[in-house]
């Protein structure tokens, strides 16, 4: 949210109160707590009728400084809050000193300054990393929205911002307004389905802004220098993480906000899906399955979308009968084929379902502010919200997926979240606007944690589009409603690196695009990049996406890339638990392996697939690719050819192949 009007003055209606300079530090409970008013205070009168800002320095663990500043701490904690992990018995060292204070927690510190002007300063190793200055901590106050608290950080020169969660603009987030608030939007705007609190910089350092509500940030797009995040209300919590390296401050951040579990070895297969709103039955889906197996192209899961559950009645999780007489015996004869089952959900419940009623009745929906349950005709007609913070409505909602896994599907594909109304009423009383962020982690928590119960540690897996911060431990996530173009390829890869840069271990797309038909080309690119993703998926909206409904050669290249991800499973589990243990991604922008090479700080159109295999899809008809190749020795994974690094190629590929290549003496098969 932008304040100023330009370098010198401030937007009308806005009241600015800034952190003018110390008036005094002391140390409680291990925080270090400095008092800063918004104006000298040069003599005993000049304490009355002036704001006073606190601002609290802590530690959770080690490389770690918590910041919260405060205007009026005297509001209510309705919640929710992002749940977060200390290291047992971690203190920092607070020294106070007639200069000022500082706060030191393992290789990190921050140092405030007294004197006239605010200022401090947060150093690793030595090192400046961001500093705080004049007119950077302030209070400020819309005389139509209320108070905002915002901080700004320093930008140095040839810093980079990113993450922010999966934005499929521009990688590098310099430049860019970004609010932090989960939409429906596809996959080519400034909207995103996984808004995370969470980016680093190339300057070895990351910030999480602890709160799950709509941040605002200006990335150096309101004053070039600065990264400025602001949060309607009285407190702003954030930390700064400090790495040096770019691996070492996600596994921090994971370590704070969580890591993903382990998930099922079948998960990495190649998934098929009947698609949205074509017609299938299960002639279709067998002729589907039969399709690829007659074609010896291995499938590891089938999926069946929305219309599984009759039209208008989403979701009331039952079979429509007059498409699928016997579900139970159609699972059980695709299981027999050694084909997992997932099956479509969402966390909404359509007027024409029976279990409307029932919800209404028992209170299991979200509400208005007079109590009427919140409906919208908005994707499904009279739909209510399942409210995930009423555990008698969770257990209501779960016993209907267990009579799913008793039938014999494994796992769930818990589309939507996103859509949540900012002025409906919880069970728990929470903040509604904050819960609007929040709400698709508890769906998608209360699910994955069924899964784990029924199906057992390990074997819980789902497919889900909207997240927010802690999320990555309820995987897989998938990029959306992308078209079927070179572009939506593109800007789709786009995402899944930010993702992965901002905490996610695993993610997934749409082969060939979701809206759209993908034609020949693209559909053959997108699945050379599609099985060398963590999570590899067929699907789209109104065609089938078997491979031999778009040409011969498609069924080729299916079977090519599925066969080449079987023989690199061993790698990419070992690859995955570096996600589990360490919170490292699977799938890796060029920056995150390669920090110390500048030319790979701006790459978003390849990537590495672990530690040791870079990918670079090919993203035009035509079959020519450029990509860079960092230092180093490299060898050709299909062809056993060595280049030299340090330098870009450009090359002409067929449908059969891709610059793939891994470090030297890297064996991955």
């Amino acid at each position: 949210m932008k304040f100023t009007n330009g370098y010198w003055l401030v937007k009308e209606g806005i009241s600015p109160h800034f952190a003018n300079s110390v008036y005094e530090i002391e140390e409680a409970d291990g925080e270090l707590v400095v008092y800063a008013p918004e104006k000298p205070v040069q003599e005993r009168g000049n304490t009355l009728n002036t704001m006073l800002l606190t601002i609290r320095y802590s530690s959770p663990m080690k490389n770690i400084i918590r910041v919260r500043i405060s205007h009026h701490e005297g509001g209510l904690n309705r919640g929710p809050q992002f749940k977060l992990h200390r290291q047992t018995g971690y203190n920092p060292r607070v020294r106070i000193t007639k200069e000022g204070a500082s706060l030191e927690s393992g290789d990190l510190s921050v140092k405030v300054r007294k004197g006239e002007d605010w200022y401090n300063e947060f150093i690793g190793e030595g090192r400046v990393l961001t500093k705080n200055e004049s007119k950077s901590t302030g209070y400020m106050i819309d005389k139509d929205l209320g108070g905002f608290v915002k901080e700004e950080l320093n930008l140095s020169v040839g810093e980079l911002v990113y993450g922010l969660g999966e934005r499929f603009g521009p990688l590098i987030k310099n430049g860019q307004v970004v609010d932090i608030w989960n939409a429906d939007g596809g996959t080519a705007s400034e909207q995103a389905y996984k808004n995370v609190p969470f980016y680093m910089t190339n300057r070895g350092y990351g910030i999480f802004i602890n709160d799950p509500g709509k941040v605002s940030l200006e990335i150096g797009s309101e004053k070039t220098a600065r990264v400025q995040f602001s949060v309607p209300g009285e407190v702003l919590e954030y930390y700064i993480i400090y790495g040096p390296h770019p691996k070492a401050i996600l596994e921090l951040y994971t370590a704070l906000t969580g890591r993903p579990p382990q998930l099922p070895e079948w998960s990495y297969g190649l998934w098929l899906s009947t698609s949205f709103t074509t017609s299938y039955d299960e002639k279709t889906v067998m002729s589907f399955i039969n399709g690829m197996e007659e074609r010896k192209i291995p499938l590891s899961v089938f999926h069946f979308d929305c219309f599984w559950m009759k039209g208008f009645n989403w979701c009331d999780f039952a079979w429509d009968r007059e498409t699928f007489p016997d579900p139970k015996g159609m699972l059980s004869r695709i299981k027999a084929k050694g084909i997992k089952i997932c099956v479509w959900i969402n966390p909404y419940i359509a007027q024409r379902s029976p279990l409307f009623n029932e919800g209404k009745e028992r209170g299991f929906f979200l509400k208005k502010q007079n109590g009427d349950v919140y409906q919208s005709d908005l994707w499904q007609a009279g739909m209510a919200i399942v409210d995930f913070t009423n555990p008698w409505a969770v257990q209501w909602y779960l016993s209907y997926l267990q009579k799913l896994l008793d039938m014999g599907v494994d796992c769930f594909k818990t589309d939507f979240g996103e859509r949540i109304p900012a002025d409906a009423t919880y069970f728990d009383q929470g903040d509604p606007t904050r819960h609007h962020n929040y709400y698709p982690l508890l769906f998608n928590k209360a699910v994955f944690e069924l899964l784990e119960e029924k199906r057992g540690k390990g074997e819980a897996c789902l497919f889900a589009r909207s997240a927010t911060t802690g999320g990555q431990s309820y995987p897989v996530h998938w990029g959306g409603d992308c078209e079927s173009t070179f572009e939506a390829m593109a800007e789709t890869l786009r995402g899944g690196l930010s993702l992965c840069l901002s905490g996610f271990g695993f993610w997934s797309h749409d082969i060939g695009g979701f809206e759209g038909t993908p034609n020949a080309a693209l559909f053959k690119r997108w699945l050379a990049f599609g099985l060398l993703s963590s999570h590899s998926r067929l699907h789209g909206s109104n065609s089938y996406r078997v491979p031999w409904n778009v040409d011969d050669e498609s069924t080729e290249v299916c079977r090519f890339f599925t066969e080449l991800k079987i023989k690199l499973m061993p790698y990419i589990l070992r690859t995955a638990q570096e996600a589990v243990e360490k919170g490292i991604p699977v799938m890796r922008a060029m920056f995150l392996e390669f920090p110390q090479d500048p030319a790979c700080e701006y790459l978003d159109r390849q990537y590495m697939l672990g530690p040791d295999l870079l990918v670079a899809p090919v993203f035009s008809e035509d079959g020519i690719v450029s990509y860079y190749l960092p230092e180093g020795k490299w060898k050709r994974l299909l062809t056993g050819e060595e280049l030299s690094g340090g330098r870009w190629y450009t090359e002409e590929h067929s449908f059969l192949s891709l610059p793939l290549l891994s470090r030297e003496g890297k064996d991955l098969f």
